[in-house]
């Protein structure tokens, strides 16, 4: 329980201590000063306030003191305002990351700093004020649902008593029966002691019991030493123990039969008007079950002068009306059906539901309402009341007035004990089963689009285990899905330290933005320890600013470095046949222009070596110039026929045309032989 006035401050200079101090004092709220991290936790998680103030610096040593702050566990919801002289945006987004609900920069206003603190403890009161409300509400129906169960009523009684102790904290409970006109009365429960059953009391010892049955209205006696209504037992009345009574009536048709009685605590005082309304209603509820259940008729039989009637159908038909008033502000639709599954009563927003009126529906079967498609499932639900087989959570499709289908969510429930009536409650889900179907289906298209992508596609959360793991992946990589999914760590897909790495390249922001990573070309490495030539896109996935998961999209380079390299050859190839081309065109302008001057040498130097004698020294000549052009024609005739480029060494590492290789000389003389 927080104190609505009090703000636990730490402040973080004298200063601040005289400006803030002042500022909160003059507003009239309490403070709780800590000097220190440690006291600030120590005096939250003792006496949790209403609000926090930190006067911080927006560094470690804030940002810690923080962070222990927020590990209190009483200080989870309890509102934290910053005062810090840090005016970077990144400092006060990590600020709140840890549990900042406000920040203001100084110097302060103070009408800016007391509309924060107003505001967030409205709000904090506002959550408070529903959960004590939705707390309530479950209690209720928790109560409501025990009255109404088969089990033994006594033990239930016991358990109701026990859940109010519990839920208004006082020290006890009871249920007082005065069942005829006299000064009789019994304790048939008390929340205190479970063995209590149909205890004795003299009413005339009790004048706040009396007075309660005699006016049918609730009593409450905030101190027992002075209230008049007990000055005749004063004596009797311990008032170091208790100091405050309230007395509610039971009442059943426009009758008090008892008294719901609470006892509190001298520390405790009076209830809180929330807390006797509650306890009224538990008060009806019990009247209402106690008649039911035929306790009167066993208190009667106790006292041997009355018995209690069994009822008619009609009467207990009117007992559960009564219970529909006690739901009618229920937000869920709720209804009653016999154990031949005929409408006994319908709450308001079963009706808003359903679409049809309540006369319409009193009486009508309620599986005449559901469509035929879910007629079998429903009929195996009802049959399965007789076996004690009450399922919650069931989806039925129901045909409105208006012939529109919608989808319900069904939970069922024993009513009252012996009657064999169910309680049922529903919702619409219409619109929450086709999100979910939707939902179904968008995943189940990205899982398809994921498998069916020819490149590998991989995500690991940020531990690094791999969560996701398609079939490229597979067909790279050499893994089974089952084998790495869940199973193995990111760092199995590169060598050495790449998956560290890579990660660092994603965050750095230096190719492609913070969290990104664009067509990045690494190494992988495969099963078999395989190196594998890649190009990475990956990227960070977030979810509320916090980053999840990892996920990347490899491209197998193998298969496009082949091709490459088929490519280089083959312009290797194309250029060394253009080379061929020109060296061919040459070679044969160069023979046919050679051709005709060592034709006229050649015809020349033969009529020279005819004309001069055998044995003159100018024969010698005339023959070597016969043989050199002759030698030289063979030369010219090879160029002629020059088909390839073909080289050999000639001096040094200078490298000439090889004649022979290039004319295919030697090809065409073994053709010749």
């Amino acid at each position: 329980m927080t104190n609505s006035r009090t703000i636990l401050v730490v402040y973080e200079d004298e200063e601040g201590e005289r400006l803030l101090g002042g500022v909160l004092r003059d507003a009239e709220f309490t403070l709780q000063k800590a000097g220190s991290r440690e006291e600030l936790v120590a005096i939250a998680a003792k006496n949790p306030p209403a609000l926090v103030i930190l006067e911080l610096t927006l560094n470690d040593k804030g940002f810690e003191t923080l962070t222990a702050l927020r590990k209190v566990p009483v200080m989870l919801d309890i509102p934290v305002i910053v005062l810090t002289r840090t005016d970077t945006d990144e400092a006060a987004a990590r600020a709140f990351e840890l549990g900042a609900d406000d920040l203001l920069r100084k110097p302060l206003r103070p009408s800016e700093l007391l509309a924060r603190i107003r505001t967030h403890m409205r709000s904090r009161e506002y959550l408070e004020e529903l959960a004590r409300k939705e707390h309530d509400a479950h209690v209720m129906l928790e109560v409501t649902q025990a009255l109404a169960s088969t089990l033994d009523f006594r033990d239930i009684l016991y358990t109701v008593v026990r859940r109010i102790a519990d839920v208004v904290r006082v020290e006890r409970v009871s249920i007082v029966l005065a069942p005829e006109e006299d000064d009789v009365g019994f304790v048939v429960a008390a929340s205190d002691d479970e063995q209590v059953n149909n205890l004795r009391l003299d009413l005339s010892k009790y004048p706040e019991i009396q007075q309660v049955l005699r006016t049918r209205q609730p009593l409450t006696i905030e101190d027992v030493a002075t209230h008049p209504v007990l000055d005749g037992v004063r004596a009797d009345v311990s008032s170091v123990t208790l100091s405050a009574l309230t007395l509610l009536p039971i009442v059943w048709e426009e009758k008090a039969i008892g008294v719901l009685f609470l006892r509190a605590a001298a520390r405790r005082g009076a209830l809180l008007e929330r807390e006797i309304d509650f306890c009224r209603i538990v008060a009806n509820a019990t009247g209402v079950a106690l008649r039911n259940a035929r306790v009167m008729q066993s208190l009667r039989d106790h006292t041997q002068q009355v018995t209690f009637a069994r009822f008619e159908a009609e009467r207990r038909l009117r007992s559960l009306k009564r219970y529909a008033d006690y739901f009618a502000s229920a937000a869920d639709g709720l209804a009653a059906v016999d154990a031949e599954g005929r409408l006994l009563f319908v709450n308001p927003r079963a009706l808003t539901l359903i679409g049809y009126d309540e006369q319409e529906l009193l009486g009508k079967k309620m599986r005449s309402l559901v469509e035929s498609t879910d007629s079998e499932h429903a009929r195996e639900i009802y049959e399965g009341f007789a076996h004690g087989h009450f399922p919650l959570g069931v989806d039925l499709r129901v045909r409105r007035k208006d012939g529109v289908t919608r989808t319900f969510a069904f939970s069922f429930s024993t009513l009252v004990d012996g009657e064999g009536a169910v309680l049922l409650s529903f919702r619409d889900v219409t619109e929450e089963r086709a999100t979910a179907t939707e939902l179904v289906k968008t995943k189940e298209f990205l899982e398809s689009l994921i498998d069916a992508s020819v490149d590998p596609i991989v995500a690991s959360d940020m531990t690094g285990t791999i969560i996701l793991y398609n079939k490229g992946a597979e067909r790279v990589y050499g893994w089974t899905r089952e084998e790495v999914v869940g199973k193995m760590h990111v760092r199995m897909l590169y060598p050495g330290d790449g998956a560290r790495e890579v990660m660092r390249m994603i965050k750095s922001g230096q190719h492609g933005g913070a969290g990104r990573l664009d067509n990045v070309r690494i190494d992988a490495i495969n099963r078999v320890g395989e190196r594998i030539p890649i190009t990475l896109s990956a990227a960070m996935i977030y979810e509320n600013g916090k980053a999840i998961a990892t996920f990347g999209i490899f491209t197998d380079l193998r298969e496009k470095m082949r091709v490459e390299e088929r490519l280089a050859q083959a312009q290797q190839k194309l250029a060394l046949s253009e080379k061929q081309v020109y060296i061919a065109e040459l070679a044969g302008t160069a023979a046919h222009e050679l051709n005709q001057p060592l034709t006229s040498v050649l015809a020349y130097a033969e009529m020279l070596k005819r004309k001069i004698q055998p044995g003159r020294p100018e024969r010698a000549y005339a023959e070597t110039i016969v043989s050199e052009a002759e030698r030289m024609a063979d030369i010219v005739r090879k160029i002629g026929k020059i088909t390839k480029y073909e080289t050999k060494t000639y001096v040094g590492s200078q490298r000439i045309l090889d004649l022979d290789k290039a004319s295919d000389v030697a090809g065409e003389v073994k053709n010749r032989e």
